[in-house]
């Protein structure tokens, strides 16, 4: 049985799967044209077909150095081999690009602990952060948890109440910052507010400015010390929020954060907006972070929990029409 195949069969019948065809179209279109190109052009893999491939993955953003990787290995694999159809050649790099993701993980084992589970979300301006806070309040409070939040984008023109609207709609409290005010100190006050009721999870939303390096170890290590004051051992999940339509300049701007906080776990906003999927296995392959959710629309429940299998299945579901 081949690699898709077995891809779509793992796939079919999760409630997630709707989600990431739709989620991933603009990207699955992009690749499914590609490949088609390819498909038509094809007589052999050789250094002409190998540099088309790679403009191909380019196109889909998994970045320079990812897509030269499974370029290399599919070249070795052709002298290994001998490809003899485009097909088998489609399925390798399908295959590499879930080798390179690695086995799907449990990144969320900490909602298992007792006590109050806190959130930190970290990202610059404009990455999506305070709509993934949304996402994310709806998320866990329909699933039963007792939820809070902290608008602690003290920075940001509107970012408090934006947060604070959500918590309404939602019926989740929101715990404010001040205007300009330290951003630790509204975690503070959040993270008293959990503990004197029984808040299962306390999500915080912070402040996104890119600053100098030096600045922003600061002002992260701090968050991260009142944090474990109020609650020991928190935070317990550092999620970068990345825009998925800014493709590889994501990526640099996520290193600046990573070189600042640790950071747990990527979330990929907008990434129904982008044709840019591929940036998934980017972020995998040159940060070695796991993607745990992904937003898929604009709605509070657009969000779903990362799947590398779905991931892979949502990019390539043109591919079964593709010339073989």
């Amino acid at each position: 049985m081949g690699f898709l195949k077995r891809l779509k069969d793992s796939v079919l019948g999760k409630d997630s799967k709707d989600q990431y065809l739709s989620g991933f179209k603009k990207t699955s279109d992009v690749f499914t044209e590609g490949a088609e190109e390819l498909a038509k052009r094809f007589k052999r893999v050789d250094d002409e077909f190998l540099e088309d491939f790679m403009i191909l993955l380019l196109q889909s953003d998994t970045g320079y150095e990812t897509a030269e990787k499974i370029i290399k290995r599919l070249r070795q694999y052709n002298k290994d081999y001998t490809i003899r159809n485009f097909r088998i050649a489609m399925e390798f790099v399908i295959e590499s690009m879930a080798d390179i993701y690695g086995e799907q993980q449990d990144n969320f084992e900490f909602l298992n602990d007792d006590g109050i589970k806190v959130i930190l979300l970290v990202g610059v301006n404009g990455s999506g952060k305070t709509t993934s806070a949304a996402k994310l309040m709806s998320k866990y409070k329909n699933e039963g948890y007792s939820v809070a939040a902290v608008a602690a984008d003290t920075f940001r023109a509107g970012a408090i109440e934006q947060l604070a609207k959500w918590g309404q709609r939602l019926d989740v409290p929101v715990i404010k910052g001040l205007e300009n005010g330290d951003p630790s100190a509204a975690l503070v006050d959040g993270a008293r507010f959990a503990k004197e009721n029984n808040i299962d999870i306390l999500i915080c939303d912070t402040a996104g400015r890119l600053q100098t390096k030096k600045n922003l170890m600061l002002e992260l290590s701090k968050m991260r010390r009142v944090l474990d004051r109020e609650i020991p051992g928190s935070p317990h999940a550092v999620w970068l929020v990345i825009d998925a339509t800014t493709g590889q300049n994501g990526l640099s701007q996520a290193e600046v954060f990573l070189e600042s906080t640790k950071v747990t776990g990527i979330i990929l906003s907008k990434m129904d907006g982008t044709s840019k999927g591929g940036i998934v296995i980017g972020i995998k392959n040159v940060l070695d972070l796991p993607v745990v959710f992904v937003g898929v629309g604009e709605k509070p429940e657009d969000i779903e929990e990362f799947d590398i299998n779905s991931y892979l299945f949502g990019i390539t579901q043109g591919l079964d029409y593709v010339k073989k």
